[in-house]
């Protein structure tokens, strides 16, 4: 069993018990933390097998996402829009240096966004990597990104945790690969044991502040019950996560008065998509029933367990442009009945599911097999949409299947999750465009969806607020009046420490674990 340095130190937990959270604090050396796989090679321009949270320990952007959309400084001080919105011009952090030692400076950000620039099929799917057409060296200190024309998520998509970060030029190869992870941010990676642990060392030359912790060791757990485990025996500090524990084993931990338990604000949507495009759910009465027909509170306290609040909305309003006063439709089995009698679906005399022409009203609902919750939610709508004579049957599939579901639109109802910050909404509308993304597909049947993708287009060139505000509105009410989305929760991320680990705060996006700042007041 990993044991804590602080605790050989003063003598066992005995002595632990006794000190105060603040000293406690003052005499760690060692967080220990888990994940269910190794963090990889951590190249700060790629994706998997690279992990978010441990690029973001180590590659730092040039600008950093705040609450509720804000954009702050990062590796860049001051930056400005040119009058004609086809670029940026940032004014970069003095003094800065990469882990090796080498300079941070316009030369270092020119050859990342070359190197990313090189390997541009890879990013396609972000809209910033499309849009940039070069970035110049006005001086050291100075650097100029030049666009294909306006295009306002700029600062929002620069904030990402990949793939616009900086590594040292000097481990960039020209095949894109990296000789060694080496960035300017607060930690450096000491050590990986494939299938056992990272080990994250503090960057003693770090610009900023830097972290109270000396190390970081994440240990490789697969699942919620050993993480647990972990926990109770203390071979771990802290869990952090979406889904790091599940619902049941938060609420024991959180009546547990030997742990700190803490739920993030909304940080995403869990969501089910409807094929307008699909019989039954082509027809907008369908559609709206069962909007109207799923008993989302009960959902979220019998299955959830309150660690995630219900949504009604497609994204919380929490993040930029959409506080827009909208509302589910209140959860009624009566009206949503009444609302498919209207529309010509009819119960048989004795039957169970509703006919109109010949035609049942059953769809397929549609869910990766090995995921626990994903079914438990399954059968819980299920069961709700039986009562208002929907048949809805149940597909559970291995992960390449469903999402091969997602890109054909061989669906009546499916999973769907929006991607929490920076993203949304800009980002998440933007996919809607794309064949390939269950957004698409599920809005593929509506009378509007030119309209919808063409406004979505729109939107992300428009450099006045105000403009941009109304066509947010448009687009966010339409797709939610068509009900081409059931929300049935806003995903939070959850934390278990013992309280001796002192102040652990939440990160700004889903991914960002602000290990540099536990324990500071």
């Amino acid at each position: 069993m990993l044991r804590r340095s602080m605790l050989h130190a003063m003598g066992g937990a005995a002595a632990l018990a006794a000190m105060t959270p603040a000293a406690a604090q003052a005499t760690r050396r060692r967080l220990t933390f888990s994940w269910p796989s190794n963090a990889g090679p951590l190249h700060p321009h790629l994706y998997s097998p690279n992990q978010m949270y441990a690029q973001s320990m180590l590659y730092e952007p040039l600008v950093r996402y705040a609450e509720g959309g804000r954009i702050v400084p990062a590796l860049a001080t001051a930056w400005e829009m040119e009058e004609d919105g086809r670029a940026w011009r940032f004014t970069l952090r003095q003094g800065v240096s990469f882990s090796d030692g080498t300079p941070f400076d316009a030369a270092a950000v020119v050859a990342n966004v070359d190197a990313v620039l090189r390997n541009r099929a890879r990013h396609a799917w972000l809209e910033l990597v499309n849009q940039i057409e070069g970035a110049e060296a006005i001086d050291p200190g100075t650097v100029r990104l030049r666009l294909q024309g306006p295009y306002y998520p700029a600062l929002l998509e620069l904030s990402l945790p990949r793939p616009l970060r900086f590594a040292s030029p000097a481990v960039l190869r020209a095949d894109g690969g990296i000789a060694a992870p080496v960035g300017t941010g607060p930690w450096v990676l000491a050590e990986t044991a494939r299938g056992q642990h990272d080990l994250f060392r503090r960057n003693d030359g770090y610009w900023g502040e830097k972290p109270v912790l000396e190390e970081v060791l994440v240990r490789v757990l697969g699942d919620s019950n050993a993480r647990a485990l972990a926990l109770e025996s203390g071979e771990i500090d802290l869990a952090y996560g979406t889904d790091q524990l599940d619902a049941d084993t938060f609420r024991r931990f959180a009546a547990d008065r030997r742990f700190t338990t803490a739920i993030s604000p909304p940080i995403g949507t869990r969501l089910l998509a409807l094929n307008s495009a699909l019989a039954p759910t082509d027809d907008p009465a369908v559609r709206q029933a069962i909007a109207q027909g799923i008993d989302r509170a009960a959902l979220v306290r019998h299955i959830l367990l309150d660690t995630e609040p219900a949504a009604g909305t497609l994204f919380a309003t929490n993040f930029p442009y959409t506080d827009l006063g909208l509302q589910a439709p209140g959860f009624d089995r009566a009206a949503a009945a009444a609302r498919l009698e209207a529309a010509g679906w009819t119960l048989p005399a004795g039957g169970r599911v509703r006919r109109r022409d010949g035609r049942d009203l059953a769809l397929d609902l549609c869910f990766i097999g090995a995921d626990a919750l994903q079914k438990a939610i399954g059968e819980a709508v299920q069961g709700d949409l039986a009562r208002i004579g929907i048949a809805a049957r149940l597909v559970g599939e291995d992960a390449s299947t469903y999402y091969g579901r997602q890109r054909s639109g061989d669906f009546g109802m499916i999973f769907n999750d929006t991607w929490g910050a920076p993203y949304d909404p800009h980002a998440f509308l933007a996919s809607m465009r794309a064949p390939s993304h269950a957004d698409y597909q599920a809005q593929r049947g509506l009378p509007m969806k030119a309209e919808i993708d063409r406004r979505i287009g729109a939107v992300l060139a428009i450099t006045d607020h105000a403009r941009r505000a109304e066509e947010y509105r448009w687009l966010l009410t339409t797709l939610h009046e068509q009900a081409v989305y059931v929300p049935v929760s806003f995903f939070t991320n959850k934390l278990v420490h013992r309280p001796s680990l002192g102040r652990v705060p939440f990160g700004d996006t889903r991914t960002d674990i602000p290990f540099a700042r536990i324990g500071r007041g």
